[in-house]
């Protein structure tokens, strides 16, 4: 595999300070990194001879949004700036989640976002904002999940 520059790259393995390097991936902003015991060859699937170590970063976010749909995680969508970053699973514990939705419901009736019209979701006024723990490395929430909350 040569050199590349884009979504996957090749990068030299690093023997032993894992701990050490880790640091260096979450300081360099990467996703995170991949570990494997030194003679295991790849098998697709889970293993334990291989372990992906992700990066996780935390930032407070405008709730725009929430769907929920019988049958499926409660999310919530978030922009940042006004620019709409994605969504993340409402994850707070069942007081919270209910306090949520008392807030929801008072500030719904906002228009949907531009690029977000055809989404099924309930529209929330400005003032609203989360705590949101996410995978870093991208421009767009991955493994999102909400924390926490608080009016504006």
């Amino acid at each position: 595999m040569k050199p590349a520059e884009g979504a996957i790259q090749f990068s030299q393995h690093v023997e032993g300070g894992g701990a050490e390097f880790f640091k260096a991936v979450e300081q360099h902003g990467l996703e995170g990194m991949v570990s494997k015991r030194p003679n295991s060859p790849y098998r697709s699937g889970e293993s334990d001879a291989w372990l992906k170590t992700k990066c996780f970063a935390t930032k407070e976010l405008e709730i725009i949004g929430v769907k929920r749909e019988p049958g499926r995680p409660a999310m919530a969508l978030m922009a940042d700036k006004g620019r709409y970053v994605g969504s993340a699973f409402i994850t707070i514990p069942g007081e919270m989640r209910k306090r949520l939705w008392d807030r929801v419901q008072g500030k719904t009736g906002a228009p949907p976002p531009k690029g977000l019209e055809k989404q099924k979701a309930e529209w929330v006024k400005p003032g609203l904002v989360g705590r949101v723990k996410f995978l870093k490395g991208e421009q767009i929430l991955r493994h999102a999940s909400l924390k926490d909350f608080r009016e504006d």
